[in-house]
């Protein structure tokens, strides 16, 4: 039998409680670099209403947040979250309801490696102007917490700027600016190409959208330039411009002017072969059913082309819109395009970038034409014309339009032609009236005396 002595026991048991110390002094001292949090994020976050917002959050130091829960909520809205996860799970429980499908988590740089190495950043996708605000990053374990908070900030860029003119006096004139679907409020100013202008005071109102609606107005000589731009603290900015001119003389259609006289074309209505317009040899009108899939609204699906087409020189037709038996028309589209087809989709967007350029009347507009440009231009007229003359000059690249009844030009459009561009015309919709391309026999009559102003428009 073998006997141990009591002072190597003793030595034993020494080194085991000494072993267990140490162990316990190791796993008590790496506690507070894995179990306490820290979290950072970018405070001032903006985005375009619309677009997809990051707002970027991360622990720090960086450590795996898989197994954290991660709470990003709005306010004192800590129960009913923007997005929650925990125990690796998405929440949806209880969660914001607007926020439903449209968030998730983003990447807060590049080089960021997601959860595994604690970004827990927000993505919204389809931002609006109600996702505005403080938002709050909240993550915990089973023994520490902590959180910060992003802000958030949404703008939306507006219409272009609608311009109006209205004739007060032989030599002065009024001219108004006002612009709609903006966010926050825009700011406003007036400038003559040289210096600015001062003006009445803005008004601006938030309208049921949340959105702001601007208007101005400015009393300026009848023969100036003026300039209205409209934007974001100096960014997006949206800008119209005017040029006003009045003739002493005036401007006369007579025998013994040579550009009209010689430049007069007779031009031919194509067979659109549409079912929703009606022609009869150089009449034209919307077809006689209930069916327009567009509805009320005045689309390519009533536009018909002409015929010859241009790539060069000065050409002049009239067209009809009324007579003494009937009201003029108030729905209508005349002027160019260089569309080799006109689209039928009522979708298509009928501007300058896509070869439409003209003039056009709507009923629910009285004593105003407009340009199809933007930023838009709103030419003040007395009455709605009965006929409207054409007048192209391709190779400097002006497109007028006269009210041949009163002898005046109405406005003219400034741009550059690449490509052929043929004679274009809408009948619009529920008029009595019906549209007719005048055909000539005869050089042009006198039908007029002279105009007192001009308005001018200048394209894209």
């Amino acid at each position: 039998m073998l006997y141990h002595s009591p002072s190597r026991e003793l030595q034993d048991r020494a080194m085991i409680n000494l072993w267990i110390l140490v162990l316990f002094a190791s796993t008590c001292s790496a506690a507070p670099v894995s179990e306490i949090i820290t979290v950072s994020a970018r405070s001032q976050n903006s985005v375009e209403q619309g677009q997809t917002a990051t707002l970027p959050c991360w622990v720090n130091p960086s450590q795996s947040a898989e197994d954290l829960e991660v709470r990003w909520y709005r306010g004192d809205r800590f129960d009913t979250p923007v997005m929650l996860r925990k125990a690796r799970k998405f929440v949806h429980e209880n969660q914001e309801s607007s926020y439903n499908g449209r968030v998730s988590f983003g990447v807060k740089d590049a080089a960021s490696g997601g959860l595994k190495t604690g970004d827990v950043s927000l993505k919204l996708v389809n931002v609006t102007v109600g996702d505005e605000g403080v938002y709050t990053c909240y993550i915990s374990s089973e023994v520490s917490h902590d959180s910060t908070t992003a802000s958030l900030s949404v703008t939306v860029t507006g219409n272009p700027p609608l311009l109006s003119a209205v004739w007060k006096k032989i030599n002065v004139v009024n001219v108004s600016c006002e612009s709609e679907g903006w966010y926050p409020q825009p700011v406003l100013s007036w400038s003559d190409g040289t210096k600015d202008l001062n003006r009445e005071n803005p008004m601006y109102s938030r309208l049921s959208s949340g959105l702001y609606s601007a208007r101005s107005w400015i009393t300026v000589p009848s023969s100036s330039e003026v300039s209205c731009s409209i934007g974001l603290h100096d960014e997006h900015m949206q800008r119209a411009r005017m040029r006003l001119e009045h003739h002493q003389s005036g401007f006369k259609i007579t025998n013994s002017n040579e550009d009209f006289q010689s430049s007069t074309v007779n031009v031919k209505l194509e067979d659109a072969k549409s079912e929703f317009i009606t022609i009869r040899g150089n009449k034209v009108r919307d077809a006689d059913r209930e069916d327009f899939p567009d509805g009320d609204e005045v689309t390519c699906l009533t536009a018909i082309k002409g015929t010859p087409g241009f790539s060069s020189g000065q050409h002049y037709w009239e067209v009809s819109l009324g007579n003494a038996n009937i009201e003029p028309k108030m729905s209508w589209w005349i002027g160019v395009t260089s569309a080799a087809e006109i689209p039928r989709r009522s979708d298509i967007s009928r501007n300058t970038s896509n070869g439409f350029w003209f003039l056009y009347s709507s009923p629910d507009i009285e004593n105003t034409l407009q340009f199809n440009i933007e930023p838009r231009i709103c030419l003040p007229i007395k009455s709605r014309p009965k006929k409207v003359g054409v007048y192209l000059d391709y190779d400097k690249g002006v497109l007028s339009f006269y009210d041949v009844e009163d002898a005046s030009l109405i406005g003219s459009l400034a741009t550059k032609f690449t490509k052929e561009v043929f004679p274009f015309f809408n009948p619009g919709r529920n008029d009595k009236a019906v549209m007719e391309i005048i055909q000539r026999t005869e050089q042009i009559n006198n039908v007029g005396t002279e105009t007192p102003s001009e308005t001018r428009g200048e394209g894209k």
